[in-house]
């Protein structure tokens, strides 16, 4: 599972309910939501190959 920052908790998190998706710019993020408050968490991973 991929890991990411929850702005409201303001701490690093596991991503629940993580789904890998691609923006408009061709990179590819984890987007899911926090565990604890259930705010949502996106994560840039990198280029999509």
């Amino acid at each position: 599972m991929a890991k990411g920052r929850c702005m409201k908790c303001k701490k690093e998190v596991e991503i629940k309910n993580g789904k890998e998706v691609e923006m408009k710019n061709g990179m590819k993020a984890m987007k899911g939501e926090c565990p604890d408050c259930a705010t949502k968490v996106f994560r840039i991973l990198g280029k999509a190959k």
